[in-house]
């Protein structure tokens, strides 16, 4: 490729906030729930880099990008019919199968949603201010060449309330500086703030940490219905949670331990776990659900412990419970 800015790239990333950063200098984008990429295109060729520098091309052959010679910035995500993220077919996308690969490219076909434009032509654009990037790639979509093409361009809004209202319907909201630069794998000039919900949930078991004499994780369980599911973990626990824990848990232990299966995010190892008696309720803190996991016992995203709930009643404790109130 002869274009400005050759791969890897490191993207630009964002400082996580609790709060939303203000003042006219920001401008506010909706957090989506997909893959970061860089997609270099020089004429019919086009490579598509991970937020790792690793090539993604290969997994989504349906994302044929317009001929030109432009680097953009943006996400790869994946839509249900609902047409909202969905993640968990979006991550199905990433497999060794060729045939795999080409058959999920026509049941769940994603898209690039662009939100930043990094190169042009022969010019580089990181030291251009973010409303000058942001100009230039409004103009580049909106060419004859990107009608019918698998490629959005992010929504932004100067509007605070709105931006606010991402943090409650949404995964979450990026602020950004419509006045700095692109600074490569930097987190400056942009923020995020993520959506957090919480829930009641029943702790099943524990796993031990990596240091002896220390709980690693609490499995999480919910009623569906008469039967107790799990439907994940938490592993946000403090140094001091994690001995103290082991005092606290003992006298609901049921004697029943084991195994489980390896998983991709285990590094191959099994898992032990310890089963308590479903007596403990623990409020969870969490930011992100599979489409469907508590409907079908699927894990949810691993959450931090926020409280435990000696007086909550574990009839409460439902899967229908995730979508009440704040959660």
């Amino acid at each position: 490729m002869s274009l400005p800015l050759s791969p890897p790239v490191k993207p630009q990333l964002a400082l996580s906030r609790k709060e939303l950063p203000t003042g006219e200098e920001y401008s506010y984008e909706v957090k989506l729930d997909g893959f970061r990429c860089l997609a270099f295109v020089d004429g019919e060729d086009a490579f598509l880099q991970s937020r790792s520098g690793k090539p993604l091309g290969r997994y989504f052959p349906e994302l044929v990008l317009p001929p030109g010679r432009y680097v953009l910035d943006g996400e790869i995500v994946v839509r249900g019919a609902d047409g909202l993220e969905d993640f968990d077919a979006l991550g199905q996308r990433i497999h060794p199968a060729a045939s795999r690969v080409e058959r999920l490219s026509v049941e769940t076909p994603a898209s690039y949603v662009a939100f930043d434009l990094l190169a042009h032509e022969d010019e580089s654009l990181l030291t251009r201010a973010l409303e000058a990037r942001r100009a230039a790639l409004e103009r580049l979509l909106a060419g004859d060449e990107f009608a019918g093409a698998p490629v959005e361009l992010m929504g932004t809004t100067a509007d605070i309330d709105v931006a606010r209202e991402w943090l409650v319907h949404a995964e979450g909201t990026i602020a950004k500086d419509r006045t700095a630069p692109y600074r490569p794998g930097e987190r400056k000039g942009m923020a995020k703030v993520k959506r957090v919900r919480t829930i009641d949930a029943i702790v099943a078991g524990w796993r031990p940490g990596k240091e002896p004499d220390t709980v690693g994780a609490l499995i999480l369980a919910l009623y569906d219905g008469p039967d107790l599911r799990v439907v994940g973990h938490c592993s946000g626990l403090t140094a001091s949670e994690k001995r103290r824990l082991i005092g606290f848990l003992e006298p609901y232990q049921t004697g029943e331990h084991g195994t489980a299966d390896p998983s991709r995010w285990s590094a191959g190892k099994e898992l032990e776990w310890i089963a308590l008696r479903p007596e403990l309720v623990v409020e969870i803190d969490f930011d992100h659900v599979p489409p469907g996991a508590f409907a079908t016992g699927q894990s949810c995203a691993a959450g931090a412990m926020t409280r435990t709930r000696a007086n909550a009643r574990l009839i409460s404790c439902t899967c229908e419970s995730r979508t009440e109130g704040g959660v």
